[in-house]
């Protein structure tokens, strides 16, 4: 049997809910920068406030990919009930954020927020793969890049709007102006409205359907307990020990001490990993923390070889969304800190540049993305956006005039398209339906993983290279999305295909 195929409004309503949730998170990468030194943080402690939202990341996919693979509740379905969960939640803490009165408050509340929007995220990316045949993924994660690209545009220019219609921008330091605030309340309505539009208009296959389908095979949810079981203490002790070292790191090195959570991590997956091998050995293979361990050290080649690809990517990304408000504050308008009148006023053109990436991304993703993907395939259409990316970071040390900054993010843009699209297209179309849900939340590490490097390492060495100079953040994301393409040359659009040849570049090829 095969799924129907969906028309326009099918593909409309799969993916309107992303819209609200990508509403929630441009809100976030666009302010809280700005809310956390308006509260009076110094720009160098930034990354170590940042660090709550690759954190809660991490840990929530993976369990929530897990649990949804395993729901069924009726006309709820199977990915809904968690949409509605996490935007239930994540509307209530877009309400309360900018009514932070401490600096404490104002990081608990965007690790709740991240936890709220990572619960309806992820079982989105998996819902489209389970809606659609394998014809129609890339048009689907296509659809849904769009919503993503639309939601930040409305998320990011939030504030620049009501600030056009007298809404007060301006505040002293320890206060959220009203631009903001008025924008997460607005937001947070909207979220909530598009996800339920979600909700109320798609209903999900059965597990007996889905089954029907796609031929879902049983025996891969056994293959991760056979993968377990048959493993030693060896690669858990392994991590465990990678974990000692690097804590050790910051007292040899002088590092920054977010660098402990690195360390932490590292130590606690080996921990995990060690209590998972030996469920799988008394028979208990089918708990949670073992099949999540066993899915991750049983991942499929092809999910190996993207996550390289994602792992420089969302890097450059997590860069761009820390800095770029510090960096275009302090060097196109000349404001050193959150006192200076001038540094409210960068953060808003922030949220205007912010808005044309996004805007860029939602089109290119509809027609752009498309057009290469036809004429050059998946994986070399990722790599031309990858490389469009790199060069509107570098443009930043070119630039003087901050309203040419604008070029900048066009450059941006296509890659964050090609970047929500092409990875997810390629992957939905070689993982098993039986786990989709748990691939997905697991594929999600590499995205989070980056982010916590720069969360932790990207303070120690710009402390060390480069003190008060933000701009040379910009030419790190540059450097990884250059090594996000070159790792892209080893995809195969699926296990069956060969390589694909390097792609003609100006003055010379990319190598596989």
């Amino acid at each position: 049997m095969e799924k129907p195929r969906q028309g326009f409004w099918g593909l409309w309503n799969i993916s309107f809910g992303f819209f609200g949730i990508q509403i929630g998170f441009a809100l976030q990468n666009a302010n809280m920068s700005r809310i956390f030194q308006s509260l009076g943080t110094s720009i160098d402690d930034l990354p170590a406030l940042w660090i709550a939202a690759p954190l809660t990341g991490l840990l929530v996919q993976p369990i929530i990919g897990h649990m949804s693979d395993r729901t069924w509740l009726g006309r709820l379905g199977r990915r809904r009930p968690y949409f509605l969960a996490g935007a239930i939640l994540a509307a209530l803490s877009l309400f309360v954020m900018p009514l932070a009165p401490v600096l404490l408050v104002a990081a608990v509340m965007l690790w709740v927020l991240d936890a709220s929007l990572n619960i309806s995220m992820e079982p989105f990316r998996a819902f489209v793969g389970d809606m659609l045949r394998k014809d129609q993924h890339s048009a689907g994660y296509a659809v849904q890049t769009a919503f993503i690209g639309a939601g930040a545009v409305v998320g990011s220019i939030f504030p620049w709007g009501l600030e056009h219609l007298g809404v007060s921008n301006e505040a002293p330091l320890g206060s959220i102006p009203d631009t903001v605030r008025y924008a997460f309340w607005f937001g947070g309505a909207a979220l909530f409205l598009a996800v339920l539009w979600t909700i109320l208009t798609t209903r999900e296959y059965s597990p007996e359907q889905l089954a029907a389908f796609e031929g879902a095979r049983e025996e891969a949810a056994q293959d991760s307990v056979r993968v377990l079981a048959a493993r030693g203490p060896l690669t858990s002790l392994a991590w465990i020990g990678a974990g000692a070292l690097v804590a050790a790191a910051v007292g040899w090195f002088d590092l920054e001490k977010e660098v402990y959570l690195l360390g932490g991590l590292l130590a606690g997956y080996g921990i995990a990993s060690l209590i998972a091998v030996q469920l799988a050995k008394a028979g208990r293979g089918t708990s949670m923390l073992a099949s999540i361990v066993g899915d991750f050290a049983g991942m499929p080649p092809i999910m190996k070889r993207l996550a390289v690809v994602q792992f420089f990517s969302w890097s450059a990304l997590f860069i761009m969304w820390i800095n770029t408000t510090p960096v275009v504050a302090q060097v196109f308008f000349g404001a050193p800190d959150a006192a200076d009148p001038r540094y409210q006023e960068g953060a808003n053109w922030v949220g205007v540049l912010f808005t044309v990436y996004n805007g860029v991304a939602a089109v290119a993703a509809l027609t752009l993305l498309p057009l290469l993907a036809s004429h050059f395939g998946k994986v070399r259409t990722h790599i031309i956006g990858l490389l469009c990316g790199a060069a509107g970071y570098a443009s930043f040390f070119l630039i003087r005039d901050p309203h040419w900054l604008i070029a900048s993010e066009i450059g941006i843009g296509i890659a964050w398209a090609s970047i929500l699209a092409m990875p997810y297209a390629i992957l939905a179309s070689n993982l098993p339906q039986a786990k989709l849900g748990i691939f997905m939340g697991l594929f999600n590490v590499f995205v989070v993983v980056p982010q916590l490097l720069v969360a932790t390492v990207m303070g120690s060495i710009m402390k060390v290279f480069f003190p008060d100079q933000p701009i040379w953040t910009m030419a790190f994301a540059a450097g990884t999305l250059v090594l996000a393409a070159l790792a892209m040359t080893r995809v195969r659009e699926s296990e069956g295909e060969l390589a694909p040849p390097p792609l003609p570049l100006a003055g010379g090829e990319l190598n596989g």
